[in-house]
């Protein structure tokens, strides 16, 4: 699957103008039908289709384990961008509510306060548990790691990435996209689709951390979830209500906004 298309552009540096060609990351429209319906369209990098409505499904609510999926697949004819699950009739039933609903929980409607939309966004989250303790040099050396594990953004400088991790710092599943939604969406599809999704941990992020990301992770079940850049205030009170450790990682520095029980220092062992 192609992620970039060159383009030339125009730079002018120094006084002096010249052509360059630049990699630029690609952005697509993806389809996701649900039960034969449409559910819906999110505009994404090619790549890892199955996985990212699989995890895009897991964050509204809609799956809790991989067997409610009976069948997940992805249409690969040209200029077809769709990606249709169907459930069991069990899960369908169940989720009828949110099946019929006109908006997904991860993109509220604007003119909705936070607290109204921490209010809906628990409806589909539970509390994460408090299983694991966190040392400070080891989540740092996974943010280093991030750097490694997008190749993508090497090229473009363009992508978001996310890594999910187990509690043993390994890393278990990566993903780049244009966004950062897609991008968590892909890695915990991956994981979750494999069946490790109770092993996974915590997940480190390209991005700032926004409620949406915030829900994503914890629905995963995360414990932890860390930035390179701050997050929102919402994300804060988000994770804070689900026993979430939110954090960033810039420059060194290790910034704990919540969840900071979980959290060990430099010279102490998880």
């Amino acid at each position: 699957m192609t992620e970039t298309i060159n383009r030339q552009y125009a730079q002018y540096y120094k006084g002096l103008r010249n052509n360059r060609n630049q990699a630029l990351i690609l952005e697509e429209p993806l389809s996701i039908r649900i039960a034969g319906n449409p559910y819906s369209v999110v505009m994404r990098t090619p790549g890892d289709e199955i996985a990212h409505a699989a995890g895009f499904c897991l964050a509204e609510g809609i799956v809790d384990h991989p067997e409610d999926i009976v069948t997940i697949g992805f249409c690969e004819e040209d200029e077809t961008n769709v990606v249709t699950l169907t459930l069991t009739d069990d899960r369908r039933n169940l989720v009828a509510g949110l099946l019929d609903r006109k908006g997904f929980v991860s993109q509220t409607s604007c003119g909705i306060c936070g607290k109204e939309v921490i209010k809906d966004i628990q409806q589909v989250v539970r509390p994460v548990a408090d299983n694991t303790s966190f040392n400070v040099d080891r989540v740092m050396a996974c943010v280093d790691s991030l750097r490694t594990l997008q190749p993508v953004y090497k090229k473009t400088r363009g992508s978001h990435a996310s890594v999910i991790f187990d509690k043993n710092m390994n890393s278990m599943a990566s993903a780049e996209d244009v966004g950062r939604h897609n991008a968590i969406d892909k890695a915990i599809g991956k994981v979750f689709l494999d069946g490790g999704i109770t092993d996974a941990s915590f997940a480190v992020m390209s991005s700032r951390l926004s409620y949406e990301l915030v829900q994503k992770a914890a629905r995963a079940g995360l414990e932890m979830l860390v930035g390179i850049s701050r997050p929102t205030a919402l994300a804060v009170d988000l994770a804070d209500s689900v026993n979430m450790t939110l954090a960033c990682a810039k420059d060194n520095r290790f910034m704990v906004f919540c969840g900071d029980k979980r959290i060990l220092p430099p010279d102490q062992s998880a």
